[in-house]
């Protein structure tokens, strides 16, 4: 493979799905590929359980599922691969969403039992918002499932985007045989391993070699040959053009909990997905080429190594080589900055990294005032607005049990709020601080996180509001010290953003409906652009 430029060789993704199809095990299962780790984990195995490399917190080992995303890198086939692993749970959306804004391709894994799931709709319309290009994995072909044909046609008509399957299934459940490779006709036969602990052992034959008689049933290979013949006719033609426009999905299936069609995926994937993407600058397109060094925080992750209590900033590389040391511009802090402890990551574990390229992700750790949305440059032109702020859609007040505790419960407070992981809002009229979240599970995090990493113990009470809008004039956000207004209709109220912007609170639609007709002066924004 010629390398053009470093950042030729890195590949950025993440892996969406609906919570349960096999995301977490997939991410698992590459990093077995790519040598990272010399046996996988498993979620669901009962004895000699181990736990998932990727869910590193000690809430997401009790509960089995994802919560916070993690960043986890290898080198694979001449690539440097960065792989974002996210929460699947809807509660836990904004993460994943803030995410999305530094990968330049996803992987949507599909459950072949259950076809596509409302978390998967939601996911794939943010990729499509994005233009990022969508590789599929059908998952669980060990289990029975329902027509590949039926599947294939439901990605298309339910999410509107054409799909072209690279391998197709011989059989499922108990009958499952092997994956047949579209492109030659060879088949990969299934075989199971311990606890998909290892690498599956792969035999390849060719359709119409008589051995493949001797193993599978004739009415199976009879079946997928008519199947993929039907695709010839009707199925949409392989273009990669169309691929990297986000208009086609390559589509493959296979079993990540026992490792089969897991090296097809990655080295189909690899061999497709596109190099670094440049990320806009107010009218202007930063390249990955651009020598200036420049990048964006994505993510804020305190408390990964709880000994030393530190704080990580995730940031994306988009243009420019980045240097341990080096002196860079941090746009909203207005100053020049050392960025000295720079580590890569792989789940819990670091390395320090003295350089890096377009596409990496490279975890910053200190102390430094960064948020989510920061722009980290050597041009102080260069400035990205790559975070949207999402709307939450449910709120609580949270308190102190005790005031011995007051100090450790603000810091924890400060963290968390900086992290990401709920959103702080002022009432107007008083001094209450108010939490908005996506889904109440992250109030459940916030609490657990407070009393365990920070020892503060908390109250969380529940309020009414369902709906909020940020209020804007002349397509600018009010703000100002005061309530602009103190008209207001049942059911609602205003409160300030921790940036300073003014929303409208309300109990349900039918009170911002009342809002609007006693504001007509005010347009209503459901999210806004850091």
């Amino acid at each position: 493979m010629s390398v053009s430029h470093p950042s030729s060789i890195r590949r950025t993704l993440a892996i969406i799905s609906h919570p349960d199809a096999g995301k977490t095990t997939l991410t698992e299962k590459f990093l077995l590929y790519g040598g990272a780790i010399d046996l996988a984990g498993s979620v669901t195995s009962r004895r000699d359980r181990r736990q998932t490399t990727s869910d590193w917190m000690e809430l997401e080992k009790q509960r089995g599922i994802s919560i916070s995303s993690t960043v986890l890198q290898f080198q694979y086939g001449g690539y440097h691969v960065n792989l974002l692993d996210t929460p699947g749970h809807e509660d836990f959306s904004e993460d994943t969403y803030r995410v999305l804004t530094a990968v330049d391709a996803v992987i949507m894994v599909v459950d072949a039992g259950k076809g596509v799931e409302a978390r998967t709709r939601k996911l794939f319309e943010i990729c499509r918002l994005r233009g990022i290009p969508i590789f599929t994995f059908i998952n669980k072909l060990d289990r029975p499932t329902r027509s590949p044909i039926d599947l294939v046609d439901e990605i298309e008509n339910v999410l509107g985007i054409a799909s072209h399957p690279m391998n197709w299934p011989l059989g499922d459940g108990p009958r499952f045989r092997g994956l047949i490779q579209r492109r030659d006709g060879q088949l990969n036969l299934f075989e199971k391993t311990k606890a998909g602990a290892y690498r599956a052992p792969v035999s390849v034959l060719g359709l119409t070699d008589p051995a493949v008689r001797e193993h599978v049933d004739g009415d199976l290979v009879d079946k997928a040959v008519e199947e993929m013949e039907l695709l010839d006719i009707a199925g949409a033609p392989f273009d990669l053009e169309r691929v990297l426009k986000g208009e086609l999905t390559p589509v493959f299936f296979g079993s990540a909990a026992n490792n089969f069609g897991i090296q097809l995926l990655l080295d189909g994937f690899l061999s497709m997905a596109p190099e670094p993407s440049g990320r806009k600058s107010g009218e202007t397109m930063i390249e990955p080429e651009d020598k200036r060094f420049s990048g964006f925080v994505f993510k804020i992750q305190a408390n990964m190594n709880p000994k030393h209590r530190d704080r990580m900033a995730f940031i994306r590389i988009v243009s420019g080589k980045f240097e341990r040391d080096m002196q860079v511009w941090h746009g909203s802090a207005a100053k020049q900055i050392r960025l000295s402890n720079s580590q890569k990551l792989f789940a819990q574990e670091r390395e320090i990294v003295d350089e890096a390229f377009a596409g990496d992700v490279v975890g910053l750790v200190g102390n430094q005032p960064f948020e989510i949305g920061d722009t980290l440059t050597v041009d102080n032109s260069i400035k990205f607005d790559e975070i949207p702020v999402f709307p939450p859609e449910c709120f609580a007040n949270i308190r102190g049990r005790s005031t011995a505790t007051a100090k450790r419960f603000r810091a924890g407070m400060d963290q968390l709020v900086r992290e990401g992981v709920i959103q702080l809002f002022e009432t107007a009229g008083g001094s209450a601080s108010l939490l908005g979240a996506i889904g109440p599970l992250q109030f459940e995090v916030l609490k657990y996180r407070l009393e365990s990493e920070y020892g503060a113990e908390v109250i969380v009470e529940h309020c009414p509001w369902q709906v909020i809008r940020w209020l804007m004039k002349d397509d600018e956000p009010v703000t100002g010290a005061f309530p602009p207004t103190d008209d207001l209709p049942g059911g609602c109220a205003l409160a300030k953003d921790a940036a300073g912007h003014w929303v409208v609170l309300a109990e349900a639609e039918w009170a911002l409906r009342s809002f609007k007709r006693y504001h007509e002066q005010w347009e209503l924004a459901e999210r806004l652009v850091k």
